[in-house]
């Protein structure tokens, strides 16, 4: 069994995505790499699984959002090349949390990142993760929640941004 992915695209995130082809090819890679032991995931689990693969791959971890020592701490999971990743595998309360980093990614000053990708799973997966394998991911934000809501968000999010869900 290998893992699979959906993607939703806001405000045409795939066009842009798709010019820079190789960032795009390598986080699709990574995201299926068939090392993943898919039975082993759990969230944590997933998350070092994720975290060794994009640093192996010259990803930068854990950039700061604020550039000055003065600034609120804030970081993104993954940097290269002005596009930004963040890895949802938590509560569904931080959705807005994590695409307000994004944006202000982008914002003024800042200017680090062009476009971001959200990495999360699907409900599917979830619930296979649980019938399956009796991991829990209950709780978990969803591919589907987000495809849902960041439309919504379309007046303080003019950020470009890339969903991908991660499927069984």
């Amino acid at each position: 069994m290998r893992l699979r992915l959906e993607r939703f695209s806001f405000r045409f995130a795939d066009q842009v995505l798709n010019s820079k082809l190789a960032i795009k090819q390598e986080i699709e890679d990574i995201l299926t790499e068939p090392s993943i032991k898919i039975p082993s995931l759990s969230r944590p689990t997933f998350n070092k699984v994720l975290k060794d693969l994009f640093v192996a791959k010259g990803w930068k971890d854990q950039p700061d959002v604020f550039q000055d020592d003065d600034e609120p701490s804030a970081r993104m999971d993954f940097l290269e090349e002005r596009v930004g990743i963040e890895v949802g595998f938590g509560h569904a309360s931080f959705l807005g949390i994590d695409l307000l980093k994004f944006q202000v990614s982008s914002y003024s000053a800042l200017d680090q990142i062009d476009l971001g990708i959200y990495i999360t799973t699907t409900k599917s997966f979830q619930k296979q993760m649980k019938t399956q394998y009796n991991k829990k991911w209950a709780g978990s934000l969803t591919f589907e929640k987000v495809a849902k809501y960041l439309p919504h968000f379309k007046s303080a999010i003019q950020l470009l941004i890339y969903v991908i869900g991660i499927d069984i």
